[in-house]
This record gives structure tokens, sequence and C-alpha cells, in this order.
């Protein structure tokens, strides 16, 4: 398996990340210079208000929640397992769909797969998927390095700039990074169809990711209250725990844990972010194969959502899945003496 980080600048700018597909926009040299951001100054402030509002209402919806249960009563199981259920479907439509499938192309997957994965990421709240596409290949393509949209390792030695670090890492970056350029990192999204109709209608899937929590309450209860649990449960904090999920990622995982693997980058595993994060904290082993649709490498380590993928290939509904050969593993070995 060719994996991006043995790729050269130009082969990997055709689509930072992943194998080249036949819409991917061509190498560099092949095609005027093309800026990686977009200087747009009222586009930026778009973007990080974006952030701000999506974060703000998922933890109002939390703090609601709390109080509700202290001064109303407690809270309910139908409202838990909503959340359970929501933050299953909508993470899978992250890990599985904007990262493994959109970004990173690790396996081929039906027109009707593709749109349900699209929607369910875009119920996250976290960007459309051309834009969180173009983000995570920006930071694939500048890991660790200037440029890099949120590197926890660029602010300086010492305890405070390294804590300065992880906090713009977690989320100060989401309110300060640049807008990567579409038209550079995903052409070839913006050439699919089916995936630009889901895109166009990203506040939609958010208001959809809103109401059927809130519906599915209402329907298990049978009262107004479970309703409100719903939504808030189901869709706040659902909301609010998976953009955490992804802060983790982008901070911890690039600072605390082993790097098993050589790659270009700080990129760590994590055993004990393994279940929240649904398998992406294998961040290390991530980094040195990114194109592998299934990130547990060893047989302890848990990828509920490379589990997911595996399902979906033995069911006949996915094909293609990129794995990383027992040949590439020795050879990216960090410390082949500890396998």
């Amino acid at each position: 398996m060719q994996d991006a980080e043995t790729l050269t600048p130009a082969e990997a700018l055709r689509a930072p990340g992943i194998e080249t597909p036949a819409s991917a926009p061509p190498a560099e040299a092949e095609r005027p210079k093309m800026k990686r951001t977009v200087e747009n100054r009222q586009l930026k402030r778009i973007q990080h208000i974006h952030t701000v509002v999506m974060t703000v209402a998922g933890l109002g919806g939390l703090i609601s929640a709390i109080c509700l249960h202290f001064l109303v009563q407690p809270v309910s199981a139908a409202a838990l397992g909503i959340f359970g259920l929501f933050f299953f479907s909508v993470g899978m439509g992250l890990t599985i769909g904007y990262h493994r499938h959109f970004t990173h192309r690790s396996y081929k997957a039906p027109t009707a797969l593709r749109v349900l994965l699209g929607i369910l990421g875009s119920m996250a709240g976290q960007g459309p998927i051309v834009f969180w596409t173009a983000l995570h290949r920006m930071h694939h393509e500048m890991a660790d390095k200037p440029g890099d949209p949120h590197s926890p390792n660029l602010h300086g030695e010492g305890l405070v700039n390294k804590v300065r670090g992880i906090w713009h890492a977690y989320i100060g970056w989401t309110v300060q990074h640049e807008v990567p350029n579409a038209n550079f990192y995903s052409r070839d999204l913006l050439a699919d169809a089916p995936i630009m109709w889901v895109n166009k209608r990203y506040y939609l899937w958010i208001a959809l990711g809103l109401a059927l929590p809130a519906l599915l309450g209402l329907a298990l209860t049978g009262t107004a209250y479970g309703a409100l649990e719903g939504l808030l449960w189901g869709g706040l904090i659902r909301m609010f725990a998976l953009h955490n999920v992804i802060w983790w990622i982008t901070s911890f995982a690039h600072v605390f844990g082993s790097r098993d693997y050589q790659s270009r980058d700080l990129s760590t595993n994590n055993f004990w972010l393994a279940l929240p994060t649904l398998g992406e904290s294998w961040h290390n082993n991530h980094h040195a194969f990114p194109r592998a649709a299934i990130l547990s490498l060893h047989w302890w380590q848990i990828d509920i959502s490379g589990g997911v993928v595996a399902i979906l290939e033995k069911l006949g509904i996915v094909s293609e899945v990129c794995r990383v050969s027992a040949e590439d593993k020795q050879k990216r070995q960090a410390n082949p003496s500890r396998h």
C-alpha cells in the first residue's frame, strides 16, 4: 500500500493523504500556482462565528440538561439511549464518512451510503464535507509544521508554551485557522455531484440532527419533556461531545501517547481515548498509514469505526478496503524491538 508519507509533494498535492482518484487535481507543476488558503476576511469570520455558535449551543445544551437533572427530574434512560444512538450514528458519519472515506479514500462505497454518511457527518456541526475534508488534508500535508491549522507543537519550549500549544490545538485554533482553498485540496469532491448536493444543504442536516432526537424522545415517552430531553441529549449534548472528540485528537494525540510507527509528525497513539473517539485515537497509526480504513494494527487496539467498515465489507456494501500489510508495518516500526 502506498501511503501519503512516501509521496513527493507534487504527488501528494493531487489529493493530500489519499491515492489519486481520476478526478483529482493535477500535480502542482501541471497547473497554475494556486494558494492553499482563501484570503477573504469575511469568509474567515463566518467560519469562526460558525464554530462559536455550534460550541456555545452544545455547551448550552449540556448546562441545561444538568439543571433539569437536579431541578426537575433525573435524566431518563430514554434520553441516555437517544444520546448513545446519535453519538454512534453521527460519529460514524464523521469517522468512516468525513474522515476515512471522503478525506482519505480508504474504501469505496455506493452512492446511497456515501450520501447517508455525508448527511450524518454534517449533523455534527463541524462544517460541510468539502470544508472539513480540505482542512484535514491541509493538516496532513503540514502536520506539526508551520501551516498546520491545529498543531500543539509550534509554540516553543517549556511548560507554559506546551500548555499554550495544547490549548491552541484543543479549541483555540477553531477561531484562528485559515480557510483552506477547496479548489486546491478538495477538487475531487467539487466534481462529485451527489456529495455536492449534500454539501449545499449543510444547515438542513444540522436542523435534522436536532429534530430527529427530539421526535424520538417524543415517540418514546409521549411527552413534551421527553422531546426536550431528546433534543438536549441526542442533539446538542451529542454535538458538544463529538466536537470534544475531535479536539482531543487535534491536541492530545500530538503530545501524549506512544509513537509506534514512523511518520513526518509527532502524532501519537492513545489507548485511553480509543472508545470515546470510536477508534480515531490510534492517531500515530493513522498518520503513518493515512489511507488505512482500519486503524487497529494489533489485537488489543480497539477501533470501532474500523470494525464497522469491516462489517460493511463482509456484507458486500463497501469494497477496496485499504489495510496495512505486515510488510508495511515492519518497514515503519519506530522501535521494532517493542513489537
